[in-house]
């Protein structure tokens, strides 16, 4: 009778899981139509001091970092930001990247160079947060630190708190002491 209830209890999550997922990254609402993206500027390079380490949630041999100068929220809705990561080798990504909430959807505007300027990326385009291993860090930050789910998106005092607060991993759902 155990195993049964146990086989339930799994498939009932399996089920939420795929519903939550989705339904928290704002992939289950219609874009609006309307919708204009707007002008996009390249933030300073990232400072050191100003790096937050995001908690992505699951094992990884890098370390992700955002760049609390560059966190902006448009009157677009997009939260604009400076990924950097980390690699225990010392090699370091830089990019600078938006989230649009409403949508569920990610971008990549530039790649950071070595001398602090930005390489802008050709045929950037939105596409949707699936939250796999390349992705996770963009998740992450989209479900624990920048949305609100799908509504709009938090504003940029909120999500600098959340950044600089530590995480209780005992607690789901981005939930921070």
């Amino acid at each position: 009778m155990n195993c049964l209830l146990a086989d339930r209890l799994r498939a009932g999550a399996l089920l939420l899981a795929a519903v939550w997922v989705p339904a928290s990254a704002g992939l289950l609402l219609e874009a609006d139509p309307d919708w204009k993206e707007g002008e996009v500027a390249m933030p300073a390079a990232p400072r050191e001091a100003a790096l937050r380490m995001i908690d992505i949630g699951t094992p990884s041999p890098n370390a992700f970092f955002v760049d609390e100068d560059s966190v902006a929220v448009g009157a677009d809705g997009v939260v604009r930001y400076t990924l950097v990561v980390r690699a225990r080798g010392g090699a370091e990504n830089v990019s600078f990247e938006g989230i649009r909430c409403a949508t569920g959807e990610r971008r990549i505007y530039a790649s950071g160079r070595k001398d602090g300027t930005w390489s802008p990326l050709k045929n950037s385009a939105w596409q949707p947060i699936v939250d796999n291993g390349y992705n996770r860090p963009r998740a992450a930050l989209a479900h624990d630190y920048f949305c609100d789910g799908p509504a709009g998106p938090r504003d940029r005092e909120h999500a600098l708190r959340l950044l600089r607060q530590k995480r209780d991993l005992d607690k789901p759902f981005g939930v921070h002491q």
